[in-house]
């Protein structure tokens, strides 16, 4: 089996695995990273959202193959030592998470789209296709407007 070596939230890491396995099981099962949770496999949900060289990605549908050489982050690599990223607090401060299964998930689709640094619009939240089972979806809009202020 084929060798893999990139970074997963500020580490370097080497896995042996199948070409075309998704990294969700990648992080999950070898690096034992759980932030990315499995909710459909078929990039709908993206309960799995992470980064990959600073783009959200769904690493369900991801091969690990397409990952080497390059930068993964996940909800555990966002926050800057003991200090939360924008979109974290927001989060807290908002109450949002319900159950919180999609959260991670969330929150890595929000981090991703205020790493832009352009303005953000009504229609660029509508353009977040994160599934709440919840249905939190008023404390999320209204965290992403925070975060976006904190930002």
């Amino acid at each position: 089996m084929p060798e893999y070596t990139f970074v997963v939230n500020g580490e370097s890491v080497t896995v042996t695995a199948p070409a075309d396995l998704a990294l969700l099981w990648v992080l999950r099962d070898t690096l034992g990273i759980t932030g990315p949770k499995f909710g459909c496999g078929i990039q709908v949900c993206h309960a799995c959202t992470s980064h990959l060289d600073g783009k959200a990605i769904q690493p369900c549908v991801t091969p690990v193959r397409e990952v080497a050489g390059k930068t993964v982050t996940t909800i555990e690599g966002l926050a800057d030592g003991d200090t939360l990223h924008p979109v974290q607090r927001a989060w807290i401060e908002q109450d949002v998470p319900q159950c919180g299964y999609c959260q991670p998930g969330q929150i890595m689709a929000v981090a991703a789209l205020l790493a832009g640094g352009e303005p953000l619009t009504d229609e660029d939240i509508d353009r977040i296709e994160n599934v709440c089972r919840c249905g939190t979806y008023f404390r999320i809009r209204t965290a992403i407007k925070r975060a976006a202020a904190l930002s």
